[in-house]
Formats: C-alpha cells, sequence, structure tokens
C-alpha cells in the first residue's frame, strides 16, 4: 500500500539535509584552511634593523637583533599577524642593557617556510640553543601566539624569566568555544597546550592581561595563570584596554621591566 508522507515531513527532511550536508562542508573547510584562520604572516619589509639569520634544515629564519652583546639577552616571540621590527624600538628603549632577538616565525617578515606548531617550537629551542652560550640569563617573552611558543621553550630549557602577554591556556580551548558544533580536539593541527606545560616551567612568570581583550577571553588567560604556583606567577591586568591596544598602557613596559629586575 502506498503512503504518501506529509507535506511538512517532506520539508523536514529535505532542511535537515541540507543542514547536515552544509554542517560537513564548513566542518571540512575549516579543517583544511585552519592554518589560515591562525597565522597571519606579514611580508619582508626594509626597515634597516640588524638581523641574524638562523639555519634549521632547509629554512632561513630572520631574527632581528640588537646592536652589541649583553650578558642578559631578551628572546620575543610575537602575535600571530605580528611584525615584530615595529616593536624594537619601545624594547630597545627599555631594556637597552640586554641583548634583543626578535624572531620572525617561518614564513613571516623574510624569513622562509610555512608556518605550523612542530615547525615555530624547533626554531626556538633552535635560537635559544645558538644564543645560549653568549649570555648568562636569557628571559623570554611571547604575546598572544607568541605566548605557547614562549612556554614550549621555557618548558624544555633553563629560562631566567617568562612573560606572557595576552595569552591563552591553549589553542584548542579557545577555538572550541568559539565553535561549539564542531569536535576541535580531532580537527586542530595546532594546539599550543600551555597549560599542559606549566608543570614544566621553573622560570618566574609574570602574565600581562588586557581586561578587555575580546580575541582570547579573559577566562582562558586566567585558567593558565591558576595553573602556575601562586608564588611562581604574578598576574597584572590592564583594564579598558583590548588584545592589540594593551602595549598603549604607560605601565606595560614598565611592569615587564621591574619584574625582569626583581
Amino acid at each position: 500500500m502506498l503512503t504518501i508522507q506529509p507535506l511538512w515531513v517532506i520539508l523536514f527532511k529535505k532542511i535537515a539535509l541540507l543542514l547536515l550536508i552544509g554542517y560537513v562542508v564548513v566542518g571540512i573547510a575549516l579543517m583544511f584552511m585552519q592554518r589560515s584562520f591562525i597565522y597571519f604572516p606579514p611580508s619582508a619589509t626594509s626597515h634597516g634593523l640588524n638581523e641574524m639569520t638562523i639555519r634549521n634544515g632547509n629554512e632561513s629564519l630572520k631574527i632581528i637583533v640588537s646592536d652589541g652583546e649583553y650578558e642578559n639577552a631578551i628572546i620575543y616571540f610575537g602575535g600571530n599577524a605580528e611584525a615584530v621590527y615595529g616593536y624594537y624600538h619601545d624594547f630597545s628603549h627599555h631594556f637597552g642593557d640586554h641583548s634583543l632577538y626578535l624572531v620572525n616565525y617561518r614564513g613571516y617578515g623574510g624569513s622562509s617556510g610555512t608556518p605550523s606548531e612542530s615547525g615555530l617550537y624547533e626554531d626556538a629551542l633552535l635560537l635559544y640553543d645558538t644564543i645560549k652560550p653568549k649570555h648568562k640569563n636569557i628571559t623570554v617573552i611571547g604575546r598572544s601566539l607568541g605566548s605557547g611558543v614562549a612556554t614550549y621553550l621555557a618548558a624544555r630549557r633553563d629560562v631566567g624569566k617568562l612573560v606572557l602577554i595576552t595569552p591563552f591556556d591553549s589553542l584548542e580551548a579557545v577555538a572550541s568555544a568559539q565553535y561549539t558544533i564542531y569536535p576541535i580536539s580531532w580537527m586542530l593541527f595546532d594546539k599550543y597546550d600551555s597549560i599542559g606545560r606549566v608543570k614544566d616551567i621553573k622560570a618566574p612568570t609574570l602574565i600581562l592581561i588586557a581586561g578587555d581583550d575580546t580575541l582570547i577571553p579573559n577566562e582562558n588567560s586566567m585558567r593558565l595563570y591558576r595553573a602556575f604556583r601562586p608564588d611562581q606567577a604574578d598576574i597584572r591586568i590592564f583594564e579598558g584596554l583590548g588584545h592589540n591596544t594593551i602595549q598603549s598602557s604607560p605601565d606595560y613596559y614598565r611592569a615587564m621591566r621591574e619584574f625582569i629586575d626583581r
């Protein structure tokens, strides 16, 4: 006996099928394009600053360096779209008694290659091992994406001080909150699990948070802070400032300077 389904049932099935197809298509696009959502490499720019080149296999990495060599050094890992040369003069002004190493990630600012979590980690270790014989103490500063690289380095090398600016607990946690309908833990290639590395970090740590950060929610930064021992980490919250404006505070570099000198 032929059964004719009500029109609303047919429409419901078609809509459900379209939604399912859309879900799968968007999920596939997110999975295969995810690194284009994480990394925004600035192109090489003529800036007139000193650079050193280190080679890691087939890749050449451009590191902006200061004039002269000092007993103490700072390695800086910037954000996911950051042209680090733009911060050189500020760092030089506030940390003129340190050797400076501002890292252009793979694919950034004239460095060759394509950025990835494993590649950035390899490069961070290589840079540290290259410069360590010249310096007594090395402070590592990481901002936003760079905080994930900084925690990795601090967990595996003898770092004097660690500064994390607008950091996340893990990129996976941030992405999972943004894309709640997808299995991000399974889809994400680059997870930057900073909170999972805290147990291996021995360096005194300063965490700087932008109170009005809309890119890295404060709860993710606070979760990372609370993972440290109470006597290991200090925190400073810059109220009224956002993810990309935190450096406009007159206390931004002052807080780092006081922490490093302490």
